[in-house]
């Protein structure tokens, strides 16, 4: 991906089947479409350069069939592995925790949910008819992203915005274009993964 200006929006599509969504950059131009694979017993997803889906940039797939602590690895458009999103397993049922990995399997940051109370909220708010319409503009959880020195790198917040499809992700500090990169594929299979958890 190019053009990695922050702040990095993620505007989820609400009129398809399929959980699919744009990232723009600080500048407003598309740098990724995800598309994720419908019907498929692991989870899979496609980052296309654009939403004409004219070329294929990535693909990001779970490497086991149950995804409680599954990990999931990015691939590149040669189908070489460049980095993995795990998640934490029971830890995650709580708060939410992913360990964001490098192409040698090294472990270079942690995804932590700032507040697991926000999430809860949100399930029991959207249960209750006619105000659950607005949990999209009461609840939004914030995600941090730290290095290996514990130092927050990126935050990504969910933006008050009805039925929570809108996603900003922030840079706190500078880190290389490859790592780059990494975080933000590894945070766009998170965010599909976190959805569907509610």
């Amino acid at each position: 991906m190019k053009n990695l200006q922050y702040p990095i929006k993620f505007s989820f599509k609400i009129t398809t089947l399929s959980n699919d969504f744009t990232a723009q950059n600080a500048s407003g131009h598309t740098i990724a479409y995800v598309k994720q694979k419908m019907f498929k017993l692991k989870e899979a997803i496609t980052v296309y350069s654009d939403e004409n889906k004219t070329q294929v940039l990535f693909t990001i797939s779970a490497n086991q069939w149950l995804d409680f602590s599954a990990s999931y690895s990015i691939f590149d458009s040669n189908n070489k592995e460049v980095g993995k999103i795990a998640r934490k397993g029971w830890r995650s049922m709580w708060k939410a925790e992913y360990d964001i990995v490098d192409q040698n399997s090294q472990p270079q940051y942690k995804v932590q949910e700032a507040n697991a109370w926000v999430r809860i909220a949100d399930s029991v708010v959207g249960g209750i008819p006619i105000v659950s319409a607005f949990t999209g503009y009461l609840f939004n959880p914030t995600y941090k992203v730290t290095d290996t020195a514990g130092q927050v790198v990126v935050k990504l917040k969910k933006m008050p915005s009805f039925f929570g499809k809108e996603f900003q992700l922030t840079k706190v500090a500078d880190i290389d274009q490859e790592d780059n990169e990494r975080v933000v594929l590894g945070l766009m299979m998170m965010i599909l993964l976190e959805r569907r958890r509610g």
